[in-house]
């Protein structure tokens, strides 16, 4: 397909895709931020350098996000690790700020070789769309749920959320979710339950550490940071890629995300990684309703994340002053159509039905075994149960 241009762009360009551009930021970084704080001061870093770790993953998301949707006109959003940081916070502990940097760049060069190589998109070819979607709607199950379960300590906020969501969907359904995000920003500003004490407007700076690199850098977080990254993270991206119906090229596109990394980790980019959840949020119906145009909200996340990086700590802090509810209400608004759409194709053929069950259950029961989260489990469960319902049919 060829690169839009920038009268392309505009023609495509809609109020709903920059909305789930926002979406997608607020939700990504609302709800794994501080996981990435407590990795960065486990390695021991400075609030100097916590801020240029914020840098760097802003940038690499950004530049990404953006770049990579406009090269290929289709929606794709990258995000940090979130396991991989949560992987930082319980094993890198003790080790030099330094060498963690090295293993962050061992790690970002074994992505980029996987990507490049065709070796990564070659394994995942050959699982089913159905089993994809499956695993795509368990994920994505908790936050569907998470809609009401804010109603249960914020009632006003999530309920008048929904109730204005519904009627947005049947009367103006292209801009349903950026008037639900604007009417529940003015309850919670109502409510006075924005947190906006000590706000300032700060640019963040840069700082860059010469990785260094030993074996138990390599072995305690290069290595195990690869895995996660690839199993949890990148397996699930591509999942949802293909579940949402768009032919995006893999290879290059993992590869791009490694070279990013490479570029930004002497500053702090530990792992950028195809998104998930929140890349669902910019393939969905909400995004636009023609699957052509929904690159642009990719793109708008890209422009989003790119500002979360240049202002580091303040947009932290502006995020964090939204109340937990808001985020657990919009999330799971702006993702109802993708669930709905996933579970349909996981269940449409007869045939694999029950091993697209199973990766859905395995995957939304939220199972963890060896550092590595549920979706991948559930690809596997529901593999596995493929095989055998074939051979014994």
């Amino acid at each position: 397909m060829k690169n839009p241009t920038p009268r392309h762009l505009l023609r495509d360009l809609s109020l709903s895709a920059i909305a789930a551009g926002f979406v997608t930021v607020l939700v990504g970084f609302a709800s794994s931020a501080v996981i990435v704080f407590q990795a960065a001061q486990a390695l021991g870093a400075s609030p100097a350098e916590i801020s240029s770790w914020m840098w760097a993953l802003g940038l690499g998301m950004g530049l990404t996000c953006f770049a990579l949707s406009w090269r290929y006109r289709m929606p794709v959003v990258t995000a940090w690790s979130t396991p991989g940081a949560a992987m930082l916070i319980s094993s890198a502990a003790g080790l030099p700020l330094s060498d963690a940097i090295g293993a962050f760049v061992l790690s970002a060069a074994l992505i980029a070789l996987v990507g490049f190589s065709g070796f990564f998109e070659r394994m995942l070819s050959r699982i089913p769309v159905s089993l994809a979607s499956g695993m795509l709607a368990g994920v994505l199950l908790r936050f569907g749920l998470d809609v009401f379960v804010a109603m249960k300590t914020q009632p006003a906020v999530a309920l008048g959320m929904f109730a204005v969501y519904l009627l947005a969907r049947r009367t103006m359904p292209r801009y349903a979710v950026i008037i639900t995000l604007l009417v529940g920003i003015a309850l919670v500003a109502g409510l006075g339950l924005m947190h906006t004490d000590g706000l300032q407007l700060q640019l963040a700076r840069p700082i860059f550490i010469m990785p260094s690199l030993s074996v138990a850098a390599v072995f305690g977080i290069a290595l195990p940071l690869f895995v996660v990254t690839m199993t949890s993270q990148n397996v699930p991206g591509v999942a949802v890629i293909r579940a949402s119906g768009y032919a995006i090229p893999i290879s290059p596109v993992v590869g791009w995300t490694g070279i990013a990394n490479l570029l930004l980790a002497p500053f702090g980019a530990f792992a950028l990684n195809l998104a998930a959840i929140t890349a669902a949020i910019c393939m969905g119906r909400e995004a636009h309703e023609d699957p052509n145009r929904r690159y642009v909200a990719a793109m708008a996340a890209g422009f989003f994340y790119v500002l979360i990086g240049l202002f580091g700590a303040t947009v932290a802090a502006l995020f964090a002053a939204f109340p937990k509810e808001l985020v657990m209400a919009i999330a799971g608004i702006a993702l109802l159509g993708t669930i709905g759409n996933s579970l349909a194709a996981a269940l449409r053929e007869e045939a694999d039905r029950e091993p697209a069950l199973v990766a859905f259950l395995v995957t939304a029961s939220g199972l963890s075994l060896a550092g590595i989260g549920s979706a991948f489990w559930g690809l596997v469960a529901g593999v596995i149960t493929m095989l055998m319902w074939r051979t014994g049919r």
